[in-house]
């Protein structure tokens, strides 16, 4: 379960992490008496789980009640990749000396913890790692022994802060870890971490993802994922015990099998390097025995998703027979309608597939195309999404 900010910020506080004061807001008064509460400049930030909020428009500095009123007319209401912002946070000025970057992390690969530090903060870490690897410290983290003061230190040492600032930087690390380790999430994040003109380190931006496996330990974890909260895509898909994650991307995924569709993932990721950059818009697996219904409602959600612009639907039949989920698109075509306007791409393989083929040849709908392979259908639907 990702976090808001305004979670994540009264989770650090919670532990002695330093933090801006911050008060949520719903409406554009609200947000004027906020900003009347914290005096002086402001940050007015849209609360939305997804990057890039900034580049949106989703952030702007307000030095008056009034400018923040403003900014709030503007920024509730926006969407931003896909995420309607309903409520922002009213966040209390800095002035910032420098920006550094600090994370710690479940490493599935490794089967490990670790942490991730660097003096050039603000960025994207993902266009930091690509761009200057160097400047990144990868620093792993024992899981039974986890970061202590020392090895606060090593991190801050590795990451390239200045000496003179160890001694500061280092408690507010071990802190955040021990937001990792009790709250059990798989991410802690603070981007930016800032040194401030008057010398103090300040979590100014955070994120946090918490491990739903681990919910039956934490009561308080409930009341952090209220319905209001919940993306309408993600509901509406759990309501029809649907596997989907929504990402960022135009290419709707659907799929049977977790790894089946990772890997659709990944291929249409490289085949969207093609095409103008487009990339996968969720993760939908529709298991393993899948029924017309189950192909149906995955296929409901994902074209109820505004930002998806074409569909790939990738079915190898095993127990998901291929004739079924054919059964299961057409079905769902018939019942959309006009409302379907987004184009299919569907490759289907294993059991039934020539059945499968057949049904969906027959019904000559005309949002979907066949194509018999994995590789070629992914460039497919890039190719259609960036049409």
């Amino acid at each position: 379960m990702d976090l808001f900010e305004y979670q994540a910020r009264d989770l650090f506080e919670s532990y002695g992490v330093p933090v801006l004061p911050g008060i949520i807001a719903d409406t554009p008064e609200e947000v004027r008496a906020a900003a009347e509460r914290l005096g002086g400049t402001v940050v007015v930030k849209a609360q939305v789980k997804t990057g890039g909020r900034g580049k949106a428009g989703g952030v702007k500095v307000a030095h008056s009640p009034e400018e923040a009123f403003a900014a709030a007319q503007q920024i509730l209401g926006l969407d931003i990749k896909g995420h309607v912002v309903r409520r922002v946070m009213v966040a209390a000025g800095a002035r910032i000396a420098r920006e550094f970057y600090f994370s710690v992390l479940l490493d599935r690969a490794n089967r490990t913890f670790l942490s991730l530090a660097s003096v050039e903060g603000g960025m994207e870490i993902e266009q930091l790692a690509e761009e200057k690897p160097e400047a990144l410290a990868r620093v792993e983290v024992d899981p039974l022994t986890g970061i202590d003061a020392a090895k606060a230190a090593a991190i801050v040492t590795a990451g390239g802060f200045p000496e003179e600032l160890l001694e500061k930087v280092a408690p507010v690390i071990e802190r955040l870890w021990w937001v990792f380790r009790d709250e059990d999430a798989t991410l802690v994040e603070v981007n930016p971490l800032v040194l401030t003109e008057t010398g103090e380190i300040i979590a100014l931006d955070g994120k946090i993802t918490l491990d739903d496996n681990a919910s039956f330990r934490h009561e308080n974890h409930s009341a952090l994922a209220e319905a209001g909260d919940v993306d309408p895509l993600e509901a509406k898909a759990k309501a029809s015990h649907l596997n989907y994650v929504k990402l960022d991307g135009e290419v709707g995924i659907i799929g049977n099998g977790a790894g089946l569709v990772m890997s659709t993932l990944d291929v249409v990721s490289y085949a969207g390097e093609r095409h103008g950059g487009v990339k996968p818009a969720n993760f939908l697996d529709i298991g393993g025995g899948a029924s017309a219904q189950v192909m149906a409602a995955g296929l409901d959600v994902i074209l109820g998703d505004p930002q998806v612009k074409s569909v790939f639907v990738n079915v190898f039949g095993g127990i998901t027979a291929c004739d079924e989920v054919a059964k299961g698109i057409v079905g769902a075509l018939g019942t959309l309608g006009d409302s379907a306007t987004k184009p299919l791409v569907v490759r289907l393989d294993g059991n039934n597939v020539d059945e499968g083929r057949r049904i969906l040849a027959e019904a000559a709908h005309p949002l979907v195309t066949v194509v018999d392979t994995m590789d070629a259908a992914a460039d497919k639907a890039a190719e259609l999404a960036n049409a």
